[in-house]
């Protein structure tokens, strides 16, 4: 089984797979939490999504409340959060765990992808950030702090488009 063919359910319940959150496109997989200091990411988020999206590019944001309790609500105020602060389009996965003993199956094969220091392991905290070719090899890995518009972030996915 490829991390593609991983179930993942979406955030309003019904089953699916990575791939299919994917749609065969380059994506950038983030654990998002609505009541972070990063949580603003969402609106960069948003504009990368619709910024890439006619060239075969996708965000998938996967709810997480692992770090600080800081997304504590149900599917459905995760989703009218996302829908009305930040107008987000892409798909949202159900809320999982990333790390520890109850870590996704997903997240396993993430997190041992290493970043730009060298070092795999476990997710720091919200807003880290896996991309992913069409193919779903993970090709790169950026912290929390990385913005997704910064230049390494974009730069890989126009090199995965072209």
């Amino acid at each position: 089984m490829t991390l593609l063919d991983t179930p993942l359910g979406r955030l309003d319940g019904s089953a699916a797979t990575l791939g299919e959150l994917t749609r065969g496109q380059v994506a950038l997989v983030v654990n998002v939490a609505s009541r972070c200091g990063l949580t603003a990411q969402y609106a960069t988020l948003e504009r990368l999504h619709q910024t890439y999206a006619e060239r075969g590019f996708t965000v998938v944001g996967v709810p997480c409340n692992q770090f600080g309790d800081q997304e504590p609500g149900t599917a459905a105020d995760i989703a009218e959060f996302c829908a009305s602060t930040y107008g987000v389009t892409f798909p949202m996965a159900a809320k999982l765990d990333v790390n520890g003993p109850t870590r996704h199956p997903v997240y396993e094969g993430l997190t041992s992808t290493v970043d730009a220091d060298g070092a795999a392991g476990d997710v720091q905290w919200n807003f880290e950030k896996f991309l992913l070719n069409p193919e779903g090899t993970v090709v790169a890995r950026y912290r929390p702090g990385v913005r997704p518009d910064d230049p390494a972030v974009t730069t890989a996915i126009e090199t995965e488009l072209d």
